[in-house]
């Protein structure tokens, strides 16, 4: 870890709050520089909900989108990760100040998404200004996302990191309560378009946190010191990240197999109306929201390798009831609430641990490097899954492709299972 994450906490929460709100508060929310990072990166998670609701309802209201245009306004901001993680890694390894370039990044997101609005405004907006927009915020993620990580780790202790990574995830679940309902108010009352300058606004706001924070970062890598394998190296020689980075590609390619026929098979098949969809959905959400409260006490019983392997367990076994669902509609709809409920939880578990165990044990010489090759693991084995859905259910029909994707998911957990990830009680103090 480095020396700002083993400094005692600075910028201790004001007096103005109560002390007993303060000593039931996280250890971790008394560091100034987590803080500022949280509450911004928290209200840019908010503001990515509203993106993804307000910029394909933009494209359908707009432009009478087709399943074509559509599906490459949806793979757009997931390409990026797939074609320039691994590069990003190693560019950010050799950059003084990863901080920086998080908030050009932040900024450049703030003008990509703020051109739709201003493009409707003038009369000039197409759908393939949008799925350029898409792209540019893809690509800019994926630079804001490597240098987190090394962020991360240069604010939180490894006594903190389970806690850190709980409150970074409960925003996200968090996020997914609000997002949709401020973004359908939102396209609502303003145009889906016009719906997208909250989301703008979030990258501003997360911008200015950001520029207000200090931690002190790994000097940057020299170029004579190794390229693009090196990362790739130093996970296919560690048997815990080799186990847990299989155990994600697999769970994420037939995940994504699962998602792309999801929506479809319950409003034909299941027979559900967007209204009940919503409010299922959301039910995920909660699941998140209640998994991130608990990992931190699962953490604490039964460890977190076993809490890791859990969460990947209790994620992709849920998937089950959407198939089985059936029957009255009441039982519907409470048989796909507790499929998203659970499976939401399960995530939250999963994310939460597997963060705090990877911001651990990456060696911050090499950690964008590792982060970039794991973001291609993470995020670039998605689109191949959504497209090998729709192969799938031409092959063997929809719900024998939700028995392959429910079965292959469940199966990532085998990876972790012979693996020393599992024995693993407690978050490693260094790294590997």
């Amino acid at each position: 870890m480095t020396a700002a994450a083993e400094a005692p906490a600075e910028g201790a929460i004001s007096t103005r709050v109560p002390a007993a709100l303060r000593d039931r508060l996280p250890a971790v929310l008394h560091r100034r520089d987590f803080r500022r990072y949280w509450f911004g990166h928290s209200v840019s998670l908010i503001g990515d909900e509203v993106h993804r609701i307000a910029m394909p309802l933009a494209a359908v209201g707009l432009f009478h989108a087709g399943p074509t245009a559509m599906s490459w306004l949806t793979a757009a901001p997931m390409i990026p990760a797939l074609l320039f993680s691994v590069w990003a890694g190693v560019w950010m390894d050799r950059r003084p100040s990863r901080r920086r370039i998080m908030m050009y990044a932040d900024v450049g997101r703030f003008l990509a998404v703020l051109s739709v609005p201003l493009a409707y405004a003038f009369g000039v907006l197409t759908i393939a200004q949008l799925i350029v927009a898409e792209l540019t915020v893809g690509t800019l993620a994926v630079l804001f996302n490597i240098a987190s990580n090394t962020l991360f780790a240069a604010m939180v202790p490894a006594d903190d990191l389970v806690a850190a990574s709980s409150l970074d995830n409960g925003s996200r679940a968090f996020a997914y309560v609000s997002g949709p309902s401020i973004g359908g108010l939102a396209v609502q009352f303003l145009t889906a378009p016009f719906a997208l300058v909250a989301d703008a606004g979030s990258y501003v706001a997360s911008a200015l946190s950001l520029s207000r924070i200090s931690p002190v970062e790994p000097e940057p890598a020299p170029r004579t010191e190794g390229g693009y394998l090196v990362g790739l190296q130093w996970i296919a020689r560690t048997p815990g990240i080799r186990a847990l980075s299989a155990a994600v590609a697999t769970v994420n390619f037939f995940d994504f197999i699962f998602q792309a026929l999801f929506i479809l098979y319950v409003t034909d098949y299941l027979h559900l109306n967007a209204g009940l969809l919503g409010v299922v959905l959301g039910a995920g959400a909660v699941g998140g929201l209640v998994g991130a409260a608990l990992t931190r006490r699962i953490v604490a019983r039964i460890g977190i390798g076993t809490a890791m392997t859990l969460g990947f367990l209790g994620f992709a076994a849920p998937h089950v009831l959407v198939v089985l669902a059936g029957g009255p509609k009441l039982l519907v709809i409470l048989t796909l609430f507790a499929y998203e409920f659970l499976s939401g939880l399960g995530v939250m578990v999963l994310d939460v641990t597997a963060n705090a165990y990877l911001t651990a044990v990456m060696p911050d010489d090499i950690r964008s490097r590792i982060s970039g090759v794991l973001q291609t693991i993470n995020y670039g084995i998605r689109p191949l899954g959504a497209l090998s859905g729709g192969v799938l259910a031409v092959a063997v029909g929809m719900r024998g492709s939700l028995w392959i994707s429910t079965i292959g998911a469940s199966c990532s957990v085998l990876f972790l299972l012979p693996s020393p990830l599992r024995k693993l009680r407690e978050v490693p103090a260094e790294a590997a």
